[in-house]
């Protein structure tokens, strides 16, 4: 029997995961558009990388900031501010395509600067959540959280395609500015959080950041699931190549094209669902890993295929992996970093699970374009198992990894 999962009790993580849900959807529908807008102005597989590009350098460059402002001031006061900014940008976007006035450069740029706000705001609300619910919640929480995300990430393509092929593109844009609203509302009702000010950090400082990779470096097991993390993403990154895979692999639509991207999300609700029913994940080590090989393999079988119905199979299942893979390794990170460095933590972690698809979209992207869009998915795939083995062969203990080591002690709610 299904039971409402722990975390959705707790007020203010509610009202966070609500908002969150909403404002995903717009999100992610505008990623799945921009993806087709960018391949209906240029048609070379290499005009897809350069949203990669647009995306990553802006994290790399802002994110350990966000980092260390996340661990030195309100987390809830930086979140209104992006949110709020994110908003305006996404409107921006709907008001230069609806009058006609909007060009590639005017995406990649505008691309830059919501990745400049995702630096920021990415390390504030991952390291939010637990200190607004107790410890125990906290896996469960990550869990919801995920679902929260995924189920955008179903809705927003589908949708998506929908609103491009009934209204036109912009559409997507102005839904996506007007979801923002959900999250600001939902700062507004949690009111005050505590948390711990780093003791080290009373600002930004580049010893403050320090402190950070060096809390990292120290911690093989966090510091192993970020290395895996970035190898998988970075080798089977497959969405950019979604349109040329639609349109001249299996020969569909705008609107095939948006249940192919959601396939993915489908399958990592499914898989959010079940875990949040479960009370105690164990041999964590041992699920993380084998989702990883299985994301690989399915990957290659996506690559592979020329039938819209395996495709959309091997795609619901790379969700499904990714679930997995993403709810664990979440959990291990924040359950094993105190809350006076979590953001931080979280910062240099956005680094390598935003560097990997940004960087891996830039590599589908020139592999696509000198060999096919086939063959780069295929090649991704193998390069995800293979590095897969490497870690584990690197970092052993990651495999022995169970689930009820000991948690350091940070500061969470009450």
């Amino acid at each position: 029997m299904l039971h409402i999962p722990p975390s959705l009790k707790h007020k203010k993580f509610f009202y966070l995961w609500l908002g969150q849900l909403i404002s995903i959807t717009g999100t992610q529908m505008q990623l799945w558009a921009l993806f087709w807008h960018v391949n209906q102005l240029d048609e070379n597989p290499i005009a897809l990388g350069g949203i990669g590009v647009a995306r990553i350098f802006p994290v790399i460059i802002f994110s350990l900031i966000g980092g260390a402002l996340a661990d030195s001031v309100d987390r809830r006061k930086v979140m209104f501010a992006t949110q709020s900014i994110a908003a305006l940008l996404a409107l921006t976007l709907a008001l230069l395509t609806q009058f006609g006035n909007v060009t590639i450069w005017h995406i990649y740029f505008i691309t830059a600067l919501q990745a400049v706000v995702v630096a920021f705001d990415g390390p504030s609300r991952q390291a939010l959540i637990p200190n607004l619910l107790p410890k125990k919640d906290l896996p469960n929480a990550f869990s919801m959280t995920f679902t929260a995300f995924q189920a955008g990430a179903v809705l927003g393509p589908a949708l998506s395609g929908i609103l491009i092929s009934s209204f036109g593109q912009e559409a997507v844009y102005y839904f996506n500015a007007i979801s923002f609203v959900a999250v600001l509302f939902a700062l507004f009702m949690i009111g005050d959080v505590p948390q711990s000010i780093a003791e080290k950090a009373a600002g930004i400082s580049v010893d403050s950041i320090k402190d950070g990779f060096r809390f990292i470096f120290s911690k093989p097991v966090i510091f192993s699931t970020m290395m895996l993390d970035f190898v998988a993403t970075f080798f089977a990154s497959a969405n950019t190549l979604m349109p040329i895979i639609a349109t001249d692999v299996l020969n569909v639509g705008v609107v095939e094209y948006g249940y192919l991207s959601a396939a993915s999300a489908v399958g990592a609700v499914t898989v959010a669902l079940v875990i949040s029913q479960v009370k105690e994940l164990r041999k964590q080590g041992t699920l993380f890993l084998g989702s990883v090989i299985v994301f690989g393999i399915t990957t290659l079988i996506f690559g592979l295929t020329r039938s819209v119905v395996v495709a959309w199979l091997a795609l619901a299942v790379t969700g499904a992996a990714d679930g997995v893979s993403t709810i664990i390794r979440n959990t291990i990170r924040q359950l094993q970093t105190p809350d006076h460095i979590r953001g931080r933590m979280t910062s240099i972690n956005q680094i390598f699970f935003q560097g990997g698809p940004q960087l891996g979209e830039i590599e589908a992207g020139v592999v696509a374009q000198l060999f096919g869009a086939s063959f780069a998915v295929i090649t991704g795939g193998l390069g995800c198992i293979l590095g897969t083995l490497w870690i584990v062969w690197k970092w052993p203990q990651l495999r022995s990894y169970n689930g009820d080591e000991p948690m350091l002690a940070g500061a969470t709610a009450d």
